[in-house]
């Protein structure tokens, strides 16, 4: 239920909707039978998914003019079981249902006394698509067959000078005795009519009251006028940003500033002046920079003040700058858990989101401030939707979550966005307010608290933003619409900050014009304050190709070719990242030309920065799990930075996304077979996801896991339509052959993150035989510990032989299998693998132990670990000694053995151990070190 009250509360009153949607007869009374027709092939809708639906159902409510749904409400969203199921008689896309209003909704005679509207939203019979009305908004109609019709004023509120003349017309459906009240004051009567009008004169402010009464019944109608205020000229105060200014040295005081360009003036209103015009809240006006600003004083410091900009006295804007915003639609259903103690929001005293102002907060206290941003290489990052990850969906249930993480060995977590957006349940993708956090994943301490242990940990912290486009919430759309600043319509030719229509072929939402030096700022100034705000890490740009001005909404050979005003644009928007944080990371989801791609990738390369891209691989390794092969189709060897010219591994490769189906859902659905060999059992399909990562973590350069990836998560993305919620199954880690695929993954990260072969700039990958057989080679002769790595495996349905091409002969170690040794005496000798089967050889064994303690930054590697009979070290040092867990000194060797690197323990007994090594530079390292 919810999630239907989120769906109602958007919406407008309105009196008719062409021929889209019909009520018969028009006005009705709720005793009625009344007959509703909606036409799904109608184009009259910019929010009509039902044009080929097989079944319709209405989803309707009614209420009274503050909430049409307040009342009463019928249908179950998303069940396809009867209630308001509606018919399609002739088959030509007009459904129709009829009922008694009264009876429908099961009122009572008190509730129906107060009923003035009904409201109605059209779906299709599992919820995954809907039709609304222009702007997504829900289609509202007046209940009774008394009416009363305001004509003009068109507007709510009307601007005037003073001394002119405001026309009022009205009518009523039947004859009716009208009353206008101004402020309060009876100005004129008139009896026994349908058609009113009355032309007042103003000269201040003044509220309208209209009334028609016939019978005892009576309606009435709200307006206001207003006078032209007189705007003070005045410079914006030095140093002074867009947005909230908190003064630095009086906690009493803030300065606000609102670029409005084509606005005549402003007040501020909130719950400071009752939500009222008042001339002593009138901004003072920077006319050669757009703007409108005001210093507010005597403020109680650590307390919750609420407040929007109403722009030439009729349009009502939240803070396009807001760092939190409340919301009529959305807050209600957060938690006192994850948002504690949630300012409310100012029902029946506006509309619209309003911005929360706080000033005195104590400042958040930092505890890690030494982190050190994993190398970009070495990133292994973890893409989470907070949503989808625990069912607590919040900051704080993330952080509880970190142990496992931070087993899983990964070192960044990027989450999806989590700037303000529509509604609460999202992907994120529908921004609207840029700067402010969304309050259904906590506070905004509660964010910085899971940065701070992040960091503790290890762990950056990368988060997804979206400025290619915001949704019709966002209040620079509001202001330039043809909505007149709903949520709908399209935006304005002057706007500063939108396109009326995209300029590119992959558009949602409202479309910003990069071009623009208003886009330009916003952008800086909403960008760099995440960075200042929650120290985190870096950005990963959502959509990047939208933001050229040089194609059109239907050119997708445009959108994708080369645009070097695209190039130009989002080089400027990194510096713009590093110039509060040289090393910040900056990632592209481009997914375009490699041309361009290359323009970022070595862009300041020089000075250590460069661009780092989105590198999708998901259908090569999909195919590849499949064991389908033939036509390159698992031929994942783009996943190379070498293979596409680039100089340094910037593309952050991934086998799944957000926007991906999931591997292991393709291979129980689609799987290829041989006889008894089959993808789709569950067990194979795991084994094979658990190879895909030999040939993935390998790979030189960053790479990406989507949440549950590691666990092998087989839900389809379209299950419950592509951003809905899908289920949180913690309960994999149960499942034996789920964990084998983490503990792989879990070992190859580390791997990847402990040896620096992993860095080589001499890699093949011989990954496009269409019999399934693949090989990854690595090679560095001067890299620490190991040098030569040989991956191979069988992604075929049979048992197949394959040359593993050894770069030497000796003793190898199976990496993945305790550092079981082979002996190869001929690099070409073949080796059987088993369908599914993979072998992961190093000229060395591995450790991968993480329990290490090391006292300087220069690290020496300790393996095996766990060891047998004997050990080695990574590197030359003057001294080793062994104690066990009481300080008792067991072993000391001498300078033979740390000469030949042999170090003997089949003399101690099993158990744990400490090696104390001193280096060359006579620093001291302490290892943890398990006999067995």
């Amino acid at each position: 239920m919810k999630k239907i009250i989120l769906l109602f509360t958007l919406m407008i009153t309105s009196i008719g909707f062409g021929q889209q949607v019909t009520i018969t007869p028009t006005p009705f009374d709720l005793t009625q039978s009344i007959t509703i027709n909606v036409d799904v092939k109608s184009s009259q809708s910019d929010c009509n998914g039902l044009k080929t639906a097989t079944k319709v159902y209405l989803h309707s409510g009614v209420g009274d003019n503050s909430n049409a749904f307040g009342t009463s409400v019928v249908g179950n969203w998303g069940a396809d079981d009867g209630v308001g199921e509606m018919t399609d008689t002739d088959g030509d896309g007009v459904w129709s249902i009829t009922f008694v209003p009264k009876t429908y909704y099961s009122l009572t005679d008190t509730q129906a006394a107060s009923v003035t509207k009904i409201g109605m939203v059209f779906r299709n019979a599992d919820g995954s698509k809907e039709l609304k009305n222009t702007g997504c908004k829900d289609y509202i109609f007046n209940v009774g067959s008394f009416q009363l019709t305001l004509n003009t004023p068109t507007k709510t509120e009307t601007i005037l000078n003073s001394g002119e003349t405001l026309p009022i017309s009205a009518t009523t459906s039947l004859n009716a005795n009208f009353s206008l009240r101004a402020n309060g004051t009876l100005v004129d009567q008139k009896s026994n009519l349908k058609t009113y009008s009355f032309s007042p004169t103003v000269t201040q402010n003044t509220n309208y009251v209209l009334e028609a009464t016939n019978n005892g019944n009576s309606k009435s109608v709200s307006f206001k006028a207003i006078v032209r205020p007189t705007v003070t000229e005045a410079p914006v105060p030095s140093g002074m940003k867009d947005g909230i200014n908190l003064n630095p040295t009086d906690n009493t005081k803030v300065t606000l500033v609102f670029y409005a360009p084509n606005k005549d003036f402003v007040h501020l209103i909130g719950d400071f002046n009752n939500w009222t015009i008042n001339n002593t809240y009138l901004l003072k006006k920077d006319s050669s920079k757009d703007r409108f600003w005001i210093e507010l004083a005597g403020l109680t410091p650590k307390t919750n003040y609420m407040y929007q900009y109403l722009i030439d006295g009729n349009l009502r804007v939240a803070d396009p700058y807001s760092t939190v915003i409340l919301s009529e639609f959305n807050d209600q259903y957060i938690n006192n858990t994850t948002y504690p103690d949630l300012a409310t929001y100012p029902t029946g005293k506006t509309n619209d989101a309003v911005t929360l102002l706080r000033t005195g907060d104590d400042p958040f206290v930092w505890k890690t401030t030494n982190f050190t941003k994993p190398k970009k290489t070495d990133l292994v990052i973890y893409e989470l939707l907070i949503r989808d990850f625990d069912a607590l969906h919040s900051f704080d249930a993330v952080k509880a979550r970190l142990d496992y993480l931070e087993g899983l060995g990964i070192n960044a977590i990027e989450f999806m966005p989590l700037n303000e957006f529509d509604g609460n349940e999202s992907w994120g993708y529908n921004p609207s307010f840029h700067m402010a956090l969304d309050k259904y994943y906590g506070t905004k301490n509660a964010f910085k608290e899971l940065v701070d242990e992040c960091h503790r940990r290890g762990i950056a912290v990368i988060v997804d933003i979206v400025y290619n486009h915001a949704s019709g919430q966002n209040p620079y759309y509001r202001m330039y619409n043809t909505d007149n600043g709903g949520y709908g319509g399209q935006a304005t030719a002057n706007s500063p900050f939108f396109n009326a229509t995209a300029k590119h072929s992959y558009s949602v939402y409202n479309d910003f014009n990069h071009s623009k030096q208003a886009v330009q700022d916003y952008v800086k100034r909403t960008a760099q304050y995440w960075l200042e705000e929650y120290n985190v890490d870096g950005f990963r740009w959502d959509l990047t190709k939208g933001f050229t001005q040089n194609c059109s909404s239907s050119d997708e050979a445009c959108t994708n070719a080369y645009q070097q005003d695209r190039v130009d644009i989002l080089k400027e928007y990194a510096d713009y990242q590093w110039e509060i944080d040289a090393n910040s990371y900056v990632i592209f989801e481009h997914l375009g030309t490699n041309n361009e791609e290359k323009q970022w990738v070595d862009y300041r390369l020089s000075e250590g920065k460069g661009i780092m891209l989105w590198g999708n691989h998901n259908g090569n390794y999909s195919e590849a799990t499949m064991g389908f092969h033939s036509g390159g189709k698992s031929d994942f060897s783009w996943i190379s930075y070498k293979n596409r010219g680039w100089s340094v591994p910037a593309n952050v490769s991934y086998m799944e996304s957000h926007d991906e189906e999931r591997l292991m859902y393709k291979n129980l659905q689609f799987g290829n077979s041989n006889g008894s060999y089959s993808v789709k059992n569950k067990s194979t399909a795991l084994d094979r996801v658990e190879m895909a990562g030999a040939f993935y973590f390998t790979v030189p350069g960053p790479k990406m896991i989507w949440q549950f990836g590691e666990l092998g998560y087989d839900i389809s993305i379209n299950q419950n339509g592509r951003t809905g919620n899908k289920p949180i199954l913690w309960n994999y880690e149960a499942e034996e052959d789920r964990r084998d695929v983490k503990n792989t993954w879990s070992k190859l990260i580390k791997l990847k993150l402990q040896y620096d072969i992993f860095e080589t700039e001499d890699f093949t990958l011989d990954v496009g035989n269409s019999n399934g057989l693949k090989k990854l080679k690595l090679t560095n002769a001067t890299a620490t510990g190991i040098q030569n790595i040989v991956v191979l495996g069988n992604f075929g349905t049979t048992t197949q032989n394959i040359n593993p091409t050894f770069q030497k002969t000796g003793t190898w170690y199976n990496l993945l299998d305790n550092n079981k040794t082979v002996n190869v005496s001929n690099t070409n000798s073949t080796i059987s693998l088993a369908p599914g089967e993979y072998k992961m050889y190093g000229n060395m064994p591995a450790t991968l132990s993480y329990e290490d303690i090391v006292l300087e930054k220069d690290k020496i590697q300790l393996f095996p670990n766990p060891a047998t009979n004997q050990f080695y070290l990574s590197k030359e040092v003057l001294n080793v000694t062994i104690f066990n867990i009481t300080g008792k000194l067991i072993k000391n060797y001498n300078n033979k053995a740390i000469k030949e690197n042999n170090f003997i323990t089949s003399d101690i007994n099993k158990g744990v151990y400490f090696v104390r090594i001193k280096n060359i530079n006579n620093n001291i390292h302490v290892k943890k070190l398990i006999l067995h």
